[in-house]
């Protein structure tokens, strides 16, 4: 049976484009990094939208308890907490991931290390170290996009001293926590 040209061009359209080299992904991301200075004033960062966003769903059912919280107070009683230039930039960031993905063929839903542990042992793993992450970036005022990019961007000593321990801790907590 001779192959048929057009389930051949359909069968090749599935295959996921590959990954970006590490270097031109690297430029690309200075560049953004660069253009995201320039035009907004500040760097890249992700956990303010993620407590402003708590700000807006508690107000929304506690407002008073809320608005006197020392911490999420000063993001309501300001107006819409939402309307801040960080709030655009990670919903910019979600649509660009989602449409190179889309466009590279790589958009799917997967749990990685599901078969390794088990589904149930991986989403917790996943909730806890968000969790942990989450709470560290907050107390340290900034996460890893914030403070390892855009403050070792502009030379800020505490993002070199951040870097170092950040990867220092990934490597011995890979060593330990291995194929979870």
């Amino acid at each position: 049976m001779k192959p048929n040209p057009a389930m051949s061009s359909a069968s090749c359209s599935l295959q996921p484009r590959p990954f970006w080299p590490s270097w031109l992904a690297g430029i690309a991301l200075g560049l953004v990094l660069l253009l995201t200075f320039v035009w907004t004033g500040h760097g890249l960062g992700a956990t303010g939208a993620s407590t402003r966003l708590t700000a807006a769903l508690a107000h929304g059912v506690a407002p008073a308890a809320t608005e006197g919280n020392g911490y999420l107070g000063p993001l309501v009683k300001q107006g819409k907490p939402l309307a801040s230039w960080i709030s655009w930039q990670v919903l910019g960031v979600a649509i660009g991931a989602l449409a190179a993905a889309w466009q590279a063929g790589r958009l799917r839903v997967q749990l990685d290390g599901e078969h390794s542990v088990g589904r149930g042992r991986r989403l917790l793993s996943a909730l806890g170290g968000g969790v942990l992450a989450g709470y560290g970036a907050r107390v340290a005022a900034g996460c890893t996009s914030g403070l390892g990019l855009s403050g070792a961007a502009t030379l800020g000593v505490a993002a070199f001293v951040f870097l170092a321990v950040f990867f220092a801790v990934g490597i011995v907590a890979s060593r330990l926590l291995r194929g979870v």
